[in-house]
């Protein structure tokens, strides 16, 4: 039940140090991701590197930088409606953007040879296969709104800045895990075949669905700011989150790429004895 009396608290604290360390942060992943993609085309011209891709995953880090930085961070500390923005590019709309940047088969293209043969043994091991499942991945990323909205989790985290930071760090990080595992470029051993990842993202659209009707009635949901402001953000939570949904979804139409069967042989024709 939310209290319409009471502003939830302070979520990112917005002095220099607030500011400088996430700016500092996506500018060294900028650089990184620009240098890793100048090596891989001066390693192999004729192969180069997608621009597209490139392009996909500065957008990402823009949009994180939007999120993080003012003047949506102070917004997003002094309005629950600024969280919910601040909770869709940071856990929707960014981590689609940075997942179709394609950035481990960037790093596969780059590392020495060893390294590169470790990296692909950890991406089929047993706990990242299971980690990268559409199932998992939903989960963490869809089933942790009902955990954070509708008990008392967002409020205590809320409360400190430093957990306010790793509940954003989850939805980053669980956003990547789960626009991986149904669109995702790179490689991922345990992803299924289309049909069963469009019924994933079908359930995560379902949860968003009744989370935030829930929410916009105020049906159990334990965030402690003015009831506007909850209903304010359940209706961006609920369209926001189909807008991104759908970006997914055509992510998925658009790098899907159809396995194609050898046709069986036909059988060779018997000559008729008229015809010898």
């Amino acid at each position: 039940m939310n209290h319409p009396a009471h502003h939830h608290a302070p979520e990112t604290g917005t002095g220099p140090l607030e500011t400088l360390l996430p700016a500092l942060a996506l500018l060294i992943c900028a650089a990184g991701y620009l240098l890793l993609a100048r090596t891989a085309r001066r390693r192999n011209p004729a192969l180069g590197w997608s621009a597209r891709r490139t392009a996909a995953f500065t957008a990402g880090l823009l949009l994180l930088a939007a999120s993080l930085l003012p003047p949506l961070a102070p917004f997003a500390s002094a309005d629950f409606r600024g969280h919910m923005v601040q909770h869709l590019l940071v856990g929707m709309y960014a981590p689609l953007l940075l997942v179709l940047g394609a950035p481990v088969t960037l790093l596969l293209r780059t590392l020495p040879a060893a390294s590169a043969r470790r990296l692909t043994a950890v991406l089929h091991s047993r706990p990242a296969r299971l980690l990268t499942h559409p199932a998992v991945a939903l989960l963490l990323s869809t089933g942790s709104l009902a955990l954070l909205y509708f008990t008392p989790l967002h409020n205590a985290a809320a409360a400190h800045p430093a957990g306010t930071w790793l509940i954003l760090v989850h939805f980053l990080l669980s956003g990547c895990l789960f626009a991986h595992a149904i669109a995702g470029p790179d490689p991922a051993p345990a992803r299924p075949g289309v049909p069963a990842r469009l019924v994933f993202l079908g359930l995560a659209i379902a949860s968003h669905a009744v989370m935030s009707q829930l929410m916009y009635g105020g049906y159990r949901v334990q965030v402690h700011a003015p009831a506007a402001e909850v209903r304010g953000g359940a209706e961006i939570m609920y369209y926001g989150g189909d807008i991104a949904e759908l970006l997914l979804a055509a992510a998925l139409v658009t790098t899907w790429r159809p396995v194609r069967r050898p046709r069986p042989a036909l059988p060779a024709r018997r000559t008729s004895p008229s015809s010898a």
